[in-house]
C-alpha cells in the first residue's frame, strides 16, 4: 500500500472525460467518467457491488437510473432493523422490507438482509430496553421469536444477513450491556447466530461494525477481535466479518503507512479465523477537509483507490456495498456536519446525479483487484 499521495487522484484526473466545469451559480467541478457498470467491472473479480437503499428512493426514477445501473445488489438502509419491524410487541410492520425485496426481485438485484441484532440500546425498541426479563430462556423466546421471523421471511433470496450489529463498546472493548445481555450475558451473540442458522440456512452470517483503521479505534478493533475468537470458538456459524468502511473520526490524509499497516493487521486476523470479509457501508465523510470541491474530491478519490486497493488484496473481500450513491441521499449530511455548513460529497456522484472522481477510483479498484471464486 502507498503512502497516501494524490497520485491516484491525478491519475483519475488525467483520463476524465468530464474537465473541469461550472454549474449554475455554483464551483468548478472535476466531473469523473461514468462509463463501465460497476457491478460488472466487480462481478469480473467475483465481487458483488451495490448499495443501501432507503424504501423512499423507489419512487426515485433518476436515483433508480443510476442504482441499476451499477448495483448488483442492495441492502435495506433501515427496514430490515427491528425498531422498524417491530416497534412495538404487539405488531410486525412488514411492508417497507417486503416492498425493497420485491423492488430487488423485479430488477434481478441481490439482497443482504441488515440488521437481525442491533445490539446497542440507543438501537432497539423501547419495549426492549424496558423488559424485565425474568430469566434467559424469557429473553431466548423473545429474541429467537423475532429473528427466527425475520430472517426466515426471505429466506430463499437473502444471501447474507449481519447478524448482530455493533456489539462493542468503542470506548471500552466490551460488549454493550442491554436487556438481553442482563440475563443471558454474551451468550446472546451466540444464540442469535445459530437462530439465524436455523432460520436462513443458505444464507452467509456476518457480525458488521464500524471499527476501522482510525487512529482512535484501538480499542474498538482489539474488542471486535476479541468477540469473534469467542464466537469461533463457541461454534458459533459465523462466516464474515462486515466492515462497515465509514471514515468519521480523521481526515483521509491520516490513512498513513503507520495505519495502513495497523488496519492489515486487524484485516489478517479476522481473515485467519476463517472469515470472509463484506464492505458493507463504504462513504467517506469530508468534514474535516479543507471546503474546496475539486481537492476534497480529489482527495476522497486517492483515499477511495487506496482503501479499496488494500482491502481488495485480500480475496476475503466478497462485497462491497456503498451507504448511498448520490451526495442527497447519504446519511452523512446530517452526521457530523461541516462547521462551514456546506454540503457534504461523501459518495459517487453529486446531488445532480453526476459521476465524481471517487466513482471513477472504485472502477480503477476493481479493475485491478485479483480474481477470486
Amino acid at each position: 500500500m502507498s503512502k497516501f499521495t494524490r497520485r491516484h487522484a491525478l491519475a483519475l484526473m488525467a483520463s476524465a472525460t468530464g474537465a473541469a466545469c461550472t454549474s449554475a451559480g455554483g464551483p468548478a467541478v472535476q466531473l469523473g467518467t461514468g462509463s463501465e457498470p460497476l457491478k460488472d467491472l466487480a462481478a469480473a473479480k467475483g465481487i458483488r457491488f451495490g448499495t443501501a437503499m432507503d424504501v423512499r428512493e423507489v419512487s426515485d426514477p433518476a436515483y433508480l437510473d443510476i442504482v441499476l445501473r451499477d448495483c448488483a445488489v442492495i441492502v435495506a438502509e433501515n427496514e430490515h432493523k427491528m425498531y422498524t419491524i417491530q416497534p412495538t410487541p404487539d405488531a410486525m410492520n412488514w411492508t417497507p422490507g417486503d416492498t425493497l425485496v420485491a423492488f430487488a426481485k423485479a430488477n434481478n438485484l441481490g439482497m443482504r438482509g441488515h440488521t437481525l441484532l442491533w445490539q446497542h440500546p440507543q438501537w432497539l425498541p423501547d419495549w426492549i430496553n424496558d423488559s424485565d426479563f425474568a430469566n434467559a430462556s424469557e429473553a431466548e423466546a423473545v429474541l429467537g421469536g423475532y429473528i427466527t421471523a425475520v430472517a426466515s421471511r426471505d429466506a430463499d433470496f437473502i444471501y447474507s444477513w449481519d447478524v448482530v450489529n455493533e456489539t462493542i463498546d468503542p470506548e471500552t472493548g466490551d460488549i454493550r450491556e442491554t436487556s438481553f445481555t442482563r440475563v443471558m450475558g454474551p451468550d446472546v451473540l451466540e444464540f442469535a447466530f445459530r437462530t439465524a442458522r436455523a432460520a436462513a440456512p443458505d444464507a452467509t452470517l456476518a457480525y458488521n461494525d464500524y471499527m476501522s483503521w482510525e487512529p482512535s479505534h484501538e480499542k474498538h478493533r482489539t474488542g471486535v477481535l476479541r468477540m469473534l475468537e469467542r464466537l469461533k470458538r463457541n461454534g458459533a456459524p459465523i462466516d464474515a466479518l462486515g466492515i462497515q468502511s465509514h471514515s468519521n473520526d480523521a481526515p483521509p490524509s491520516a490513512f498513513t503507512p503507520t495505519q495502513q499497516k495497523v488496519w492489515r493487521d486487524f484485516v489478517e486476523e479476522a481473515i485467519g479465523m476463517g472469515l470472509d470479509i463484506y464492505l458493507t457501508e463504504f462513504d467517506v465523510n469530508d468534514s474535516m477537509m479543507a471546503p474546496g470541491i475539486v481537492q476534497r474530491d480529489q482527495e476522497i478519490a486517492a483515499f477511495t483507490r487506496d482503501y479499496l486497493d488494500m482491502m481488495f488484496s485480500y480475496r476475503e473481500t466478497k462485497d462491497l456495498l456503498m451507504w448511498g450513491l448520490a451526495d442527497n441521499h447519504s446519511w452523512l449530511q446530517g452526521f457530523k456536519p461541516r462547521e462551514d455548513g456546506i454540503e457534504k460529497r461523501p459518495t459517487l456522484y453529486d446531488s445532480s446525479y453526476r459521476p465524481k472522481l471517487m466513482r471513477d477510483a472504485v472502477a480503477a479498484a476493481l479493475k485491478a483487484a485479483p480474481t477470486r471464486a
